[in-house]
């Protein structure tokens, strides 16, 4: 309810309905122009592969441009991303497939991470402790532990038919299971073929970028919430980062956040006008994710 009322008081239900406009022009133009970029790293890794020192930098780059298909994933799984039902669920299948997050079981979580922003036994983002140690920060940063572990568990897991969240509804649980039967089988398909081909295409070009792209991602998400209270207030207990036109773009607007949580059916490319609207009452605005990074790191113990 507070969430309601301080969206009536920041913007009119007709303007919020205008921003909410969806377009499938602007977010194929989005993606093309994210899977180009991802495209141009993937055939310069191939080109520098002779050339130790060129490839590690190559791989990162191509791993953070992999790693952050999560932003457009969060946004068709909001099915906000285009107009087209089908092709938001399309491009969910593809990229949560991509990242090793089925979108059915994250649009549950998500959703209610909605629900219950920063409310202690509720939102399940706050399921696992943030780092309070900076070891444990540059641990939590590889995502070894709290992502590849837990989301490969979590997709074994559903796969057998065990979907005990409970944010999944009744109805929702043979959809995770078949999907998390599909991923397994992808993966499985993909490397009986890499196999049976003598290639490690898909370790070069997918899954040791992804990895070493990983922790990129991970620092941008901890700066949507951590360190803020735990309350119902949308505008207290989430932040929008000041950044630059390259970050927005790789992120789909989603530095944003505040902005997207208060009004989460406007799609990225309108977020920007929604900033215009809370710019007055933002409570937790940083310059960028550098001083985020520096503020963190100053709060945590030294062990």
């Amino acid at each position: 309810m507070d969430g309601f009322i301080a969206r009536r008081d920041i913007c009119s239900f007709t303007e919020v309905r205008r921003l909410s406009e969806r377009s499938d022009a602007k977010g194929l133009a989005q993606l093309f122009s994210h899977l180009l970029a991802i495209l141009v790293t993937g055939t310069l890794i191939w080109w520098v592969m002779p050339c130790s020192w060129l490839l590690i930098p190559a791989v990162i780059l191509h791993g953070i441009l992999l790693a952050f298909l999560f932003c457009p994933l969060h946004e068709v799984i909001h099915r906000t991303a285009f107009k087209s039902r089908w092709l938001n669920d399309a491009v969910a299948y593809v990229f949560g497939f991509a990242i090793l997050l089925p979108p059915a079981y994250f649009r549950f979580f998500h959703f209610e991470h909605h629900r219950e922003t920063q409310i202690e036994g509720k939102d399940p983002e706050l399921g696992e402790p943030k780092p309070r140690t900076r070891s444990a920060l540059i641990w939590y940063l590889t995502g070894i532990q709290n992502y590849w572990w837990v989301m490969g568990k979590v997709v074994v897991t559903h796969a057998l038919g065990r979907v005990t969240e409970p944010y999944i509804p009744d109805d929702g649980k043979a959809e995770v299971t078949m999907e998390a039967r599909l991923f397994l089988a992808g993966y499985a398909i993909i490397a009986v073929i890499a196999l049976a081909a003598g290639t490690w295409a898909p370790v070069i070009y997918w899954v040791l970028p992804l990895v070493l792209g990983m922790p990129f991602l991970r620092m941008y998400l901890l700066a949507e919430h951590t360190l803020l209270p735990h309350t119902a207030d949308m505008l207290a207990n989430t932040r929008t980062m000041k950044t630059n036109a390259v970050i927005r773009w790789l992120s789909w607007q989603m530095p944003y956040h505040t902005e997207h949580h208060t009004f989460p059916s406007v799609p990225f490319h309108a977020l920007a006008a929604a900033y215009d609207k809370i710019a007055p009452r933002h409570e937790a605005l940083i310059p960028g994710y550098a001083a985020f990074a520096r503020e963190y790191w100053r709060s945590l113990n030294k062990s």
